[in-house]
């Protein structure tokens, strides 16, 4: 009978595949792309490493990549060769790549080099989570327990209740909880601690202040002159919108095409003032052509940095050394931006005018308050118009006009004014800026209101009548009225 036994071996684990994107590329990319990338005109012996085709074609007989196969491959000859004529990179560029980089790029080529774009033209692909090591564990620590056990190590002590609440206050609004908080707080479950301070109004201030830096924001315009600049409605409209967690492709929209949104609101048209952050040049002297081309270009830059990850400022000279942006390609994006209206103005127009929220509410109110007291005006009460027919009449009398023919007629300049009997006085010529003094007699009681009427000329039909003022005289020898 044979005894039964068993035999354990100990396996190596499999070391990861080599990843094109994150460990290939920016070799090829720092050491081979300037001469050997996108951009044809500085491009040496119409050798290209970027794409994948080029690099395993076979150019009379030479191939740079042999997918299986490193010591056939002539990237590998070329970076280990001991020739100063042969070896790249040359000398003169002064660079050379380290014998574990060159190790990396034969076990991807002995894996069968393959290939890949840069990760951020990758589409995202969500990967698998690791074995949950203990029982209500999310995702991400999921993430982190397996980073952790290969590498050796374990999570820290779990932090106090206190240090937890001052940490997620930190995170998520920049500031320390208050007194009350913490001592609230320690005694709340972890997800109402988020919950409370996702609430405040300071998460969307801390946050905004990070995408306001892309935005290139500030409150003054920049160059020399840097002049205050009005902008704080779309400072306010960030913060806005991150407090109402707006959706990232809502907030991507509004600030990139706000106005070209059907019947734009005022707050569409305020976020898309990201792109009106731009510095102004209002030096005497500068050209608001030149200044507004160099800002559609800083839109263009900022644009892709911001949303793409991508230094596109590069192909705006020439087709991109490293990315796969052409000079045309940069254009074209251009193009779409070159169609502003501003144009590098000192008061930076065209503005956008708009009530606050507050306002609206006031008018809103004052017009309701109006609408009412019209209301009830429209049907006044009777006992309103008790009298009203009596006091008219007698207002009527009252306002009874009596013209007079003038006493007397003497002008600043000594000059003659001629009165008719009608009481008219004819004024004589070019008296624009002459001073008047018309002495009336008084034949009534009282005096309710002073009426001047006048009639034009031929030949002189211009008046100019700078003010009148009225003073009652008594006679010699009688007290003042």
């Amino acid at each position: 009978m044979r005894p039964l036994f068993a035999i354990a071996l100990s396996l190596p684990a499999l070391a990861p595949a080599v990843d094109f994107s994150r460990e290939i590329r920016p070799i090829l990319s720092e050491n081979c792309f300037f001469c050997h990338g996108p951009d044809e005109k500085k491009r040496e012996a119409g050798l290209r490493l970027d794409e994948e085709a080029a690099a395993k074609a076979n150019r009379e007989g030479v191939i740079a990549v042999v997918p299986g196969d490193p010591e056939k491959s002539a990237l590998i000859q070329r970076i280990i060769t001991t020739d100063p004529d042969e070896v790249m990179p040359p000398p003169k560029q002064h660079k050379t790549i380290p014998a574990a980089q060159v190790a990396l790029l034969k076990q991807w080529i002995k894996e069968g080099a393959p290939w890949g774009k840069h990760w951020s033209y990758e589409r995202v692909v969500r990967p698998a989570v690791p074995p949950q090591a203990a029982e209500g564990v999310n995702a991400i620590d999921a993430f982190l327990a397996a980073r952790l056990a290969q590498e050796g190590l374990r999570f820290s002590p779990l932090a106090s209740p206190s240090v937890l609440v001052r940490r997620v206050a930190l995170d998520l609004t920049g500031l320390p909880p208050t007194l009350g908080e913490l001592e609230r707080l320690s005694k709340a479950p972890y997800e109402a601690v988020v919950d409370h301070f996702l609430a405040k109004n300071s998460f969307g201030e801390h946050w905004a202040a990070q995408w306001l830096d892309l935005a290139r924001y500030a409150d003054s315009s920049g160059y020399p002159s840097d002049q205050p600049r009005e902008i704080w409605a779309y400072r306010d409209w960030v913060i806005r919108a991150l407090n109402a967690n707006m959706p990232f492709d809502q907030f991507t929209r509004e600030q990139i095409a706000g106005d070209l949104l059907p019947h734009p609101t005022d707050d569409q048209l305020i976020a898309t003032a990201f792109h009106r952050n731009t510095m102004t040049q209002n030096e005497g002297g500068t050209s608001d052509e030149e200044f507004r081309n160099a800002a559609v270009i800083d839109r263009v830059n900022t644009t892709f940095a911001v949303w793409m990850g991508t230094t596109m400022a590069c192909a705006q000279c020439h087709t991109h050394k490293y990315d796969p942006i052409t000079l045309k390609e940069y254009f074209q994006v251009y193009a779409f931006l070159n169609q502003s209206a501003d144009s590098d103005k000192k008061d930076e127009s065209p503005l956008h005018s708009f009530d606050t929220a507050e306002i609206k509410k006031q008018r809103q109110d004052l017009r309701t308050r109006i609408a009412a007291l019209e209301a009830h005006f429209a049907k006044p009460e009777a006992r309103w118009l008790t009298g009203l027919t009596t006091w008219e009449s007698t207002l009527r009398q009252e306002l009874a006009w009596k013209a007079e023919k003038p006493l007397r007629v003497t002008t600043a300049s000594q000059k003659t004014a001629q009165i008719h009997e009608d009481g008219f006085i004819n004024l004589p010529s070019k008296s624009e800026t002459d001073v008047f003094t018309v002495e009336l007699p008084v034949t009534t009681p009282r005096i309710t209101a002073l009426r001047l009427e006048t009639q034009p000329t031929a030949g002189h039909g211009n008046f100019v009548l700078t003010g009148v003022k009225a003073e009652l005289v008594a006679p010699a020898g009688q007290a003042a009225p």
